[in-house]
């Protein structure tokens, strides 16, 4: 299988998508996960990493909120990975990363994640491509690690947003007070960076593609939270779990 080329991916839904239809189709998938993540917590033999990495405003954040937010907090639990402290760079660049692997009967969710340590990087070479591939080997090992020995399950979504969707909801929080608080001028020299970061993207998904990624057309939130939850629940669902019985 050759490269993924982003620019060959539609952002949007299909036509033949209702949007109407496919908010409502969510609401039942909504209220099965539910029910699936109590089951996940009970019966405690499986956990659920799930890695959302994206452009700045693509809608990670609204990802967690409108897909996890109403599942049970005492066993889903959010990361976001923000540049590392001092301590953290006094270490290897997945240590931070192990230390908030799910345990059994969690979900845990990356807002973004151990590839921003290939991503970012690259994109402004603080590191070098040589450095970068050790990296990805490294990713390689730790999700074989996570899956091989704790049967966590991985799921990795790269949320598609076109440039020109960007641009219009960066803007929007300059101008929308409920979102003024996200606003910051580095998005927009980021967004000048584009043709790098979808070169970075697509050398990510070649090279760490023993769990695949998910592409998400993310230009219409509606339908990225469709499938999204949609993917979330049928893994969850091939599992087979079952409620744990009487305690002898």
């Amino acid at each position: 299988m050759g490269k993924i080329r982003l620019k060959d991916i539609d952002t949007r839904a299909p036509k033949s998508m209702d949007k109407e239809e496919t908010k409502e189709e969510l609401a039942g998938i909504l209220q099965e996960l539910d029910d699936l993540q109590n089951l996940l917590y009970a019966e405690s033999k499986h956990a659920l990493l799930v890695v959302i990495q994206g452009m700045d405003a693509s809608g990670k954040d609204g990802t967690v909120r409108n897909v996890f937010g109403k599942l049970n907090s005492q066993g889903v639990l959010v990361k976001s990975f923000k540049a590392p402290t001092a301590e953290e760079l006094a270490h290897d660049f997945l240590w931070r990363i192990h230390k908030c692997a799910p345990q059994k009967g969690y979900i845990r969710i990356f807002n973004r994640s151990h590839y921003e340590d290939i991503l970012i990087t690259r994109v402004h070479s603080w590191i070098d491509d040589a450095t970068a591939y050790k990296r990805m080997d490294a990713i390689n090992d730790f999700e074989r690690l996570l899956t091989e020995h704790n049967d966590t399950h991985i799921l990795k979504f790269y949320l598609h947003i076109s440039p020109e969707e960007q641009k219009s909801r960066l803007e929007e929080r300059i101008h929308n007070p409920a979102k003024q608080w996200k606003y910051n001028e580095d998005d927009f020299k980021e967004a000048k960076l584009w043709d790098k970061y979808m070169e970075v993207y697509e050398d990510c998904f070649h090279y760490c593609k023993e769990i695949p990624w998910t592409i998400v057309p993310a230009d219409q939130n509606w339908y990225k939270e469709y499938l999204i939850a949609t993917t979330v629940r049928e893994t969850l669902r091939s599992l087979k779990m079952n409620y744990p019985g009487l305690k002898k």
